[in-house]
């Protein structure tokens, strides 16, 4: 067998298969064909159709599995903005206004009773402090110091006896209610200041030694006159009044006046004239989350045209374009944008009434003035717009909670496609173990071929070389 190779059909072409040359093979009685690429190239020609067609499914159906994650996230961050619309006590946000921020300021919360309230101030809440002579005789002992109904030990050892001692063990206290000590120098001495931290009438600081020596009896105060300190601020509670109705407080800020309302005193009215309050609905805020709203609905328009549109500009198709699912979606929250709604009012029915409009690419535009002017005509309706039991916010959530659920048609999707993933996968295994099983059987097969054309390669040679060692046989001439 002469042949240096020869053509084997391997798919839809012919492949060439390379073949040991006859004098290489008969020197070294070696294999004639090359088993080893032969057997590749064929097992190749089986798998690479059946492996891309796999391949192609497969990726697929992941781009799916990740346009449906995008689209549950994109509809998750549009709920998120439903929160500020969806129910009536998303609307009832009040502000709070001082006429006079000099005598008090005022800030509320949802629920505050709208309207307008004078309040008047005449006496702000103080925290006591206290100024003891100088100089003052400081011995070891144990003060006791009382805040209001709360007390403390101080312990002053021979060490520390002294004003700066006392100051220190009075501000590392265990148990120390609010009361903090501080030395200050004099032309006269040094003397210790007690104050405060609690405001008060109730609130005073008293002082006393509770050992026997008396070497700490230069520092004791009884809340009586005393020649041990100089009471240099009064203890003393707020006096107030709104819309006349007198009240106190030991603190300057004030929330049990009125209902979601808290005051904050900052001074006296002048010449008892009393500073207004204005407590209104605050549609700064409830404009704000509506523009929230507009701008989140954008996204997920421009979320929905990158799954599901075409881009003309590279000719590239979304990965959801034509999917029945994204379509249902999008036409239920198109289909609640643009519903009237019954809010008790024919003028405030619809997004466009509230200066809601479409654009022509399906994105919302906001017109402020509109909603603005729809706000402080008929707030109520408003509100019905958005919270109402049809209201659009309260519509979307609905729908889009479901669309969410374990239940939900996105979940049943998603399901499916990851049931085809696997499948996809147990296909690609048992295509990898038929080629292996293939490669063997092919292997086998062409071993067995040859050996028997090395065989034959090797008798071909022999009787080759014997008949070429025969004697000539010569013609006789004719006579």
């Amino acid at each position: 067998m002469t042949a240096a190779s020869v053509n084997t059909a391997a798919g839809t072409g012919n492949a060439p298969v390379s073949i040991a040359s006859s004098s290489s093979a008969a020197a070294a009685g070696g294999s004639v064909i090359n088993v080893s690429s032969l057997v590749s190239q064929l097992v190749a020609a089986t798998q690479a159709p059946q492996e891309a067609l796999i391949n192609n499914k497969t990726q697929a159906v992941t781009a799916q599995i990740s346009a449906l994650g995008e689209l549950k996230g994109s509809l998750s961050t549009f709920q998120s903005s439903l929160s500020t619309l969806d129910t009536p006590s998303a609307f009832d946000a009040q502000t709070a206004n001082s006429s006079d921020p000099t005598v008090f300021t005022a800030t509320a919360t949802a629920g505050a009773p709208v309207g307008t309230y004078s309040v008047a101030v005449t006496q702000l809440a103080q925290a006591q402090q206290l100024l003891s002579g100088a100089p003052v005789a400081v011995g070891a002992g144990t003060l006791q110091l009382s805040l209001g109904g709360a007390s403390f030990n101080v312990t002053i050892g021979s060490t520390d006896a002294t004003l700066d001692g006392v100051a220190a063990a009075i501000n590392s206290a265990a148990g120390n209610p609010g009361i903090t000590a501080t030395v200050l120098q004099g032309t006269d001495g040094a003397h210790l200041l007690l104050s405060s931290t609690q405001s008060g009438a109730a609130n005073t600081i008293a002082v006393a030694e509770t050992d026997s020596g008396g070497a700490l009896a230069g520092l004791t105060f009884s809340g009586a006159p005393s020649t041990n300190y100089t009471v240099q601020t009064k203890a003393q509670d707020a006096q107030y009044s709104i819309a006349g109705v007198a009240a106190s407080s030991a603190s300057n800020t004030i929330t049990t006046g009125l209902t979601g309302v808290t005051l904050t005193l900052t001074g006296q009215s002048v010449a008892g004239t009393p500073a207004a309050l204005t407590v209104s609905t605050d549609t700064s805020t409830i404009e704000g989350n509506i523009s929230a709203f507009v701008t989140a609905y954008n996204t997920l328009a421009a979320s929905f045209t990158t799954l599901g549109g075409f881009d003309s500009s590279t000719g590239t198709a979304g990965p959801m374009m034509g999917n029945a699912l994204l379509a249902g979606v999008q036409n239920q929250i198109r289909s609640a944008l643009y519903s009237v709604v019954n809010t008790g009012s024919s003028t405030y029915n619809s997004l466009a009434s509230v200066g809601i409009t479409t654009n022509s690419d399906g994105t919302l535009s906001l017109n402020n003035a509109t909603l603005s002017n729809a706000l402080g005509t008929d707030f109520s309706a408003v509100s019905q717009l958005f919270n109402g039991s049809s209201g659009i916010a309260t519509s979307l959530n609905t729908l889009i909670t479901q669309n969410l659920s374990s239940t939900g048609s996105i979940s049943s999707n998603s399901q499916s496609l990851v049931s085809q993933e696997n499948a996809l996968t147990q296909q690609n295994t048992q295509l990898t173990n038929q080629m292996a099983a293939l490669t063997a059987s092919l292997t086998e097969q062409y071993s067995a071929l040859n050996t028997l054309l090395s065989s034959l390669q090797t008798t071909s040679a022999y009787l080759t070389q014997a008949f070429s060692s025969l004697p000539s046989v010569q013609g006789t001439p004719n006579a």
